[in-house]
């Protein structure tokens, strides 16, 4: 169920439009991304502070979603990105205010924003369909303005999820393969709520406090995905909102008969623990893909290209992509990123969401996208 939402300090509750095509299926349920949303000013004022930038970015929000026939309420997933983690409360105590009831899932990390001026930056998925919060009883509820879980017919949004303990929301100190386990622990119990379990994850994006902490995450984490069809993966250092925790996992789970990996003529399966794409049927959720290059913009190419020969294989071009991400080790590549970007991707293409997050390795870019059958 949906309830309204009464914004006092931001925008009141847009209602949804009239005349627009009826939603899909409850089982595909149709999604919209609003990406790389910030605010520095509004009109001629500049907008300093961390509350300021917060309000008028949930309020662009707002009417984004109004044009699409949408409001809060419909929200389902929120990636929230901070210049700086100093700034953590000052969001919520805005970011609350917008979402009052049954909150979207979120993850919140410290990165790199293109826009120099920026304090905050959020991306959102929302649907006009019918959603159900996923709250486990054995799960305690986080004091922070996120739901564990939101349903949306097939499709499973799950929050990013930290070593916490599930009766106290303490954090569980350890190693990061100790908090890996806990955190897949805390993500089953989410799983199992909705009625599904770790064989239907489609696609995770794992957030390191250290790139050097790759490895031996890896080697948790593959005790918990499914060998022969792990889900599509992205991982990336990104600064975390606790100094306790060492990794924060983010994944969404489909239910799917037609489950199945893609793979380019002649690829297996690599040595980590991921696919390169999962397709169910209507959607295919891809990994994070990288290359080599003599700069940013070689490496976008080349990583294009490996994309590009995934969709294909899995039926689909450039044209089907609803959702773009794009991970940078050194921010101050984003131009350059987005102007291969623009000469790839046709007119109307997403607008991705990218962020200063470091990867592991020696490459500088990261692009993982979702495409649809249309």
């Amino acid at each position: 169920m949906k309830h309204a939402v009464a914004l006092p300090l931001l925008l009141t509750l847009l209602s949804p439009a009239a005349g627009l095509p009826a939603p899909a299926s409850a089982q595909t349920p149709e999604l919209v991304f609003l990406s790389n949303i910030t605010a520095t000013s509004r009109g001629a004022t500049p907008l300093t502070t961390i509350e300021e930038q917060t309000a008028e970015v949930l309020n662009i929000i707002g009417q984004r979603l109004q044009a699409r026939g949408l409001g809060y309420g419909d929200v389902v997933a929120a990636n929230v990105f901070l210049r700086n983690s100093d700034d953590f409360q000052g969001m919520n105590s805005l970011y609350r205010r917008a979402f009052v009831e049954d909150p979207p899932t979120r993850a919140t990390v410290e990165a790199g924003l293109p826009d120099p001026d920026a304090l905050v930056q959020i991306s959102v998925v929302a649907t006009p369909d019918d959603t159900e919060v996923i709250a486990p009883a054995g799960l305690r509820s986080p004091a922070l303005p996120y739901s564990w879980g939101i349903r949306a017919g097939d499709v499973l949004f799950i929050a990013g999820a930290t070593s916490r303990d599930p009766d106290t929301y303490e954090p569980v100190p350890g190693d990061v393969q100790t908090q890996t386990r806990r955190v897949f622990g805390n993500i089953g119990m989410v799983l199992d709520e909705a009625g599904m379990d770790y064989g239907d994850l489609v696609a995770c994006k794992v957030f390191l406090d250290d790139t050097q902490l790759w490895g031996a995450m890896n080697e948790a984490y593959r005790e918990f995905v499914d060998a022969e069809s792990p889900p599509a993966r992205a991982a990336v250092r990104g600064g975390l909102m606790n100094p306790d925790f060492l990794v924060e996992i983010q994944c969404v789970a489909e239910q799917s008969d037609e489950r199945q990996v893609v793979l380019r003529e002649g690829q297996r399966l690599g040595r980590s623990p991921l696919s390169p794409a999962i397709a169910t049927g209507e959607r295919v959720w891809l990994s994070g893909m990288l290359s080599r290059g003599d700069d940013a913009a070689a490496e976008a190419r080349n990583t294009l290209g490996s994309l590009g020969g995934t969709l294909e294989a899995a039926g689909l071009d450039f044209g089907d992509v609803i959702d773009v991400w794009v991970y940078l080790t050194n921010v101050d590549d984003a131009r350059a990123v987005l102007d291969v970007l623009a000469e790839a991707m046709p007119e109307g293409a997403p607008e991705p969401t990218l962020a200063g997050l470091p990867l592991v390795g020696r490459s500088t870019v990261e692009i993982q996208m979702t495409a649809i059958r249309r």
